[in-house]
């Protein structure tokens, strides 16, 4: 099992990466998020070994790094796939999966589990995105590593060869019993395919937890506005049952911190229902076309925006007025009212 604890790493007098403790179990994909410079990389080269660790430490069990004992990346028996794809050119994509492999059965059976038997004489060059990547993540599963990290791995791929690719990649991780470290600026791609996400603010884990619980229960509202779509509807929060009376109807509630009194009901796109009336409590701000759907941000007459996401037959516009009601029935997160 691998364990971070207390991991910092420092460039120069700046802190990029503070206090990361985090253990992965066996087999298990977790997803790091964050916006761009919160140290996501920086994560990913320092446990492969890249870079030094300012203080804390990492245990693989059969090594342990620090500060004052640095274990090269050779001996750290991690594999990486990058988005570039890092593939040699010159080899064909048979010798790029089994290079410097004693015994090439392992290579042979991920070129076949990953359906690239048809291309194992072919060189790089000629394939296409998420061909070279499945040649990479078979040639980095070949050599049985300790754990995997990948680097965004599919950020070079069109978007619905992402969608299929992801699938087949964490299929070919749990097929192989390697724990993995998942880099991406996709939320989407964080909460379908991690068993755990994290999300990173300022090289800081401002959560880390199942999708479900990230997205739902957000441990503050940052969290809350990064992994997907947030409004924060004004409300009163009834200690006796945590429900949360709102302008657009009552709720129930999971409350944040210990939040109380004057609170922030999280509403995402889905939790609310759309209907033109003239007589409703808000004006249509904007809408986009979606295809199957329109996403609409409405202005309730408190002056609160509200983004909702209804079907591509409910068709309204700017200027519009509509009346907003809370449909949901599971709680939603409740933050003290800022």
């Amino acid at each position: 099992m691998l364990k971070v604890n207390n991991l910092s790493v420092n460039y120069g007098d700046t802190d990029v990466v503070s206090n990361l403790n985090l253990e992965l179990a066996k087999d298990e994909i977790l997803m790091l998020v964050g916006p761009t410079g919160c140290g996501k990389t920086t994560i990913l080269q320092a446990l492969a070994g890249l870079i030094p660790i300012s203080s804390g430490d990492i245990n693989l069990g059969q090594w342990r790094a620090t500060p004052e004992k640095q274990i090269p990346p050779e001996k750290r028996h991690v594999g990486m796939v990058f988005q570039d794809f890092a593939l040699f050119p010159h080899l064909t994509v048979e010798q790029n999966v089994a290079f410097r492999l004693a015994d090439k059965q392992p290579a042979d059976h991920w070129i076949t589990l990953l359906g690239l038997d048809a291309f194992r004489q072919v060189k790089p060059s000629t394939l296409s995105g998420g061909q070279k990547q499945r040649v990479a993540l078979a040639r980095t599963l070949a050599h049985k590593p300790a754990f995997i990290l990948l680097d965004e791995p599919l950020s070079n791929l069109d978007a619905a060869l992402k969608d299929s690719l992801r699938w087949e990649i964490r299929d070919a991780l749990k097929t192989a019993g390697v724990p993995a470290i998942w880099v991406t600026h996709d939320q989407e791609e964080a909460l379908s395919v991690g068993d755990r996400v994290g999300i990173l603010k300022n090289g800081k884990l401002e959560q880390l937890d199942t999708p479900e619980t990230c997205f739902c229960e957000p441990a503050s509202r940052f969290v809350a506005r990064f992994l997907g779509e947030a409004s924060f509807l004004p409300g009163e929060l009834n200690p006796s049952d945590n429900s949360v009376k709102t302008a657009l109807g009552t709720a129930p509630g999971i409350p944040v911190n210990n939040a109380t009194g004057s609170v922030d009901l999280l509403v995402r796109p889905d939790d609310v229902s759309l209907i033109l009336d003239d007589t409703g409590n808000g004006e249509i701000d904007w809408v986009r076309y979606e295809g199957c759907a329109r996403f609409y941000a409405v202005k309730l007459d408190d002056g609160t925006l509200v983004k909702i996401r209804a079907s591509h037959e409910n068709k309204a516009e700017p200027g519009d007025r509509v009346k907003l009601v809370i449909t949901t029935t599971h709680p939603l997160a409740v933050f003290q009212r800022q």
